[in-house]
């Protein structure tokens, strides 16, 4: 077949759209929690709870694993078909989820002394008491996820984007349904109980997609087969990264918990804040495009490689530029819809504001660790990530001394913006003109200028504006944006082919 940017056009732009839903529905999800429990510190003990269980789930089925699994499912499949595929798939799946269950009950045994000494040290002993008791209800949610983050893996390694991508949407029903109807009832554990109804229905959604492609399960561990070696020594450096990545997070609430309540619960809204675009304009992308990297890579298409990694760039740095420009114009109007006071929306507002000084930065870094990953080169990230971290506990400690949760979230944004400019160093190294802007850069900068530049005055011109009217001008700043961004949606969406391909067509 030919392998056109049609076909990713029309993939990214379905897991964008169903991505848009997602936050939608966990903007709501965030608005229903904000309004419920303010910055409290149940709130600070819910947020802070969620660290581990994050951390084991990122560092085994979702992001260390499902990044090494894609790129040799994706050979596998290419290669040599569906059946060993689904064999590989078993075979990790099974290992995977008894790792996992080790582990959290490890978590669960040495939750009190994980909260009192790393998590959250600066908490009162009542508030790191319950923090160990939602963590521990955490982690069978963990087990959930311990599987459909594999599921979702397999999925989008036989090109098949709807089902993943639908399951955040009902993650995000399942918390709401427990902040609706559990949390008037159980209070702060009603929040718990929606994320593990949660993550049941982001499993089940997928269960259908599994019978489409022909999933066969085999009760087999095999850690000698050569695919599975070959699996766990790619991963092996993406676990590592995940845990810097990670660490990054324990470390932030771990610096918040000593100011005051409300600062871990204003970093987790900020961070929120700025995942809303970066998902739907970064993730977005980077997903779809892990696979097409993978199957480039397997066929010896360097130049068609080079190609597609360069659209990606070059798609992604204009496109988050000009959205962290424009929302950041908007917060002071869009973000009263939490119910918050006006000092603690203010806390947010700049808060979410530094996060967003980075969104460029994480956006391009979800891109080209994948261009990394899809030539299974695991190392390379694994280092950048270890300097990132080094990088923002130093920046952290020194800027939130200084200007507390904003300057939390400051340090987030300079080291992972480095942390990606370095990776797209060393990939230009290795495939020149990768990173080629071309005209790119001065339109992005026309973009941000006006696209931000109208959302500002716009709101000077209406100082009484509220939530409804900052939408609108948050829409018409977009809309400044998207003209001047034009040739880079234009090259993304037409239909070009980049590279000659037997493969079997995709599924959508």
């Amino acid at each position: 077949m030919t392998l056109r940017i049609g076909r990713i056009a029309r993939n990214t732009l379905l897991v964008a759209l169903l991505f848009g839903v997602d936050k939608v529905a966990a903007l709501i999800r965030t608005v229903l929690v904000a309004r419920r429990f303010q910055l409290s510190p149940e709130m600070d003990a819910f947020n802070a709870a969620n660290n581990v269980p994050d951390m084991l789930f990122a560092l085994i089925s979702g992001g260390a694993l499902a990044m090494a699994f894609i790129p040799v499912l994706s050979e596998v499949l290419t290669l040599e078909g569906r059946g060993p595929m689904w064999a590989l798939f078993s075979r990790i799946a099974n290992l995977a989820f008894l790792v996992t269950g080790s582990l959290a009950l490890l978590v669960g045994l040495l939750a009190r002394p994980l909260v009192a000494g790393v998590i959250a040290p600066g908490f009162s002993p009542a508030l790191q008491d319950l923090t160990v008791r939602l963590m521990r209800l955490d982690l069978l949610a963990l087990l959930i996820f311990s599987l459909s983050g594999l599921v979702s893996a397999s999925l989008y390694a036989n090109q098949h984007f709807l089902l993943p991508a639908t399951a955040p949407v009902l993650y995000n029903v399942g918390q709401i349904i427990g902040v609706l109807f559990f949390a008037p009832r159980w209070g702060i554990y009603g929040l718990v109980y929606g994320v593990i109804l949660g993550a049941l229905m982001h499993l089940g959604v997928q269960i259908p997609g599994l019978v489409r492609f022909g999933f066969q399960w085999l009760p087999r561990l095999d850690i000698r087969h050569p695919r599975v070696v070959q699996v766990l020594r790619l991963m092996g450096p993406r676990v590592a990264t995940m845990f810097f990545i990670q660490l990054i997070f324990i470390a932030r609430d771990h610096l918040a918990s000593f100011l005051g309540s409300g600062a871990v619960t204003a970093l987790a809204y900020g961070w929120f804040i700025m995942q809303v675009p970066e998902t739907l304009l970064g993730t977005a992308v980077g997903l779809v495009l892990l696979p097409t990297f993978s199957e480039l890579w397997a066929r010896r298409d360097v130049e068609g490689f080079r190609r597609t990694v360069n659209l990606g760039i070059r798609t992604v740095l204009a496109l988050n530029l000009a959205a962290a420009a424009v929302l950041a114009a908007g917060l002071p109007y869009l973000l009263p819809v939490l119910g918050l006071n006006f000092e603690d929306t203010q806390l947010v507002v700049w808060t979410a504001r530094a996060y967003l000084a980075g969104m460029a930065g994480h956006a391009l870094l979800e891109l080209v660790a994948r261009s990394f990953y899809a030539q299974q080169d695991a190392v390379t990230p694994l280092a950048a990530s270890a300097f990132n971290t080094f990088l923002y506990l130093t920046l952290a400690i020194f800027f939130g001394r200084r200007l507390g949760a904003v300057g939390i979230g400051l340090a987030n944004a300079l080291a992972f913006t480095t942390e990606a400019l370095l990776l797209l160093f060393l990939l230009v190294r290795r495939h020149p003109g990768t990173a080629r802007l071309n005209g790119t850069w001065w339109r992005t900068l026309g973009a941000v200028g006006l696209g931000g530049g109208v959302v500002y005055l716009l709101g000077r011109g209406m100082p009484e504006a509220g939530v409804l009217q900052g939408f609108v001008f948050t829409l018409v700043g977009t809309a400044v944006a998207l003209v001047w961004l034009w040739p880079e949606l234009r090259a993304f969406l037409r239909v070009a082919p980049l590279a000659q391909s037997g493969a079997s067509s995709p599924g959508v």
